[in-house]
């Protein structure tokens, strides 16, 4: 199955990648919710989080470190910030391909994410 992030991870369509190995890639999100809002994406098409039962059970750690090594990265690692897997149409996830959004620079409120969100969508 091929979507909009298998196209970016193949480098096909264009993105701001940040990292690139053989089974994860991050890149910035086109529509971002924070100064810095990162889409780290595993290579292979796995559509949500019940799909890393039948992948390699190493994907999931791996994700979890590249994050933290993107906000130290990006400044954002001390102060704090959030990391978020949708799962599911009914929890927002737009994207059949799962992904961790990683967001940071600004307070992270539950208020604000919502506003902004509504923004974005209209």
């Amino acid at each position: 199955m091929r979507c909009v992030f298998c196209g970016i991870v193949a480098r096909e369509t264009e993105s701001d990648i940040l990292y690139q190995d053989q089974a994860i890639t991050a890149f910035r999100d086109v529509r971002p919710q924070a100064p810095t809002h990162v889409l780290i994406v595993p290579n292979d098409h796995i559509t949500s989080m019940e799909g890393l039962y039948e992948a390699d059970n190493s994907l999931l750690p791996r994700m979890f470190s590249l994050a933290h090594q993107l906000a130290e990265t990006e400044g954002i690692a001390d102060r704090g910030y959030r990391l978020v897997i949708n799962i599911g149409p009914e929890a927002g996830q737009v994207i059949s391909h799962l992904h961790f959004h990683l967001l940071g620079g600004r307070p992270l409120t539950p208020e604000s994410m919502a506003l902004r969100f509504k923004d974005s969508v209209e």
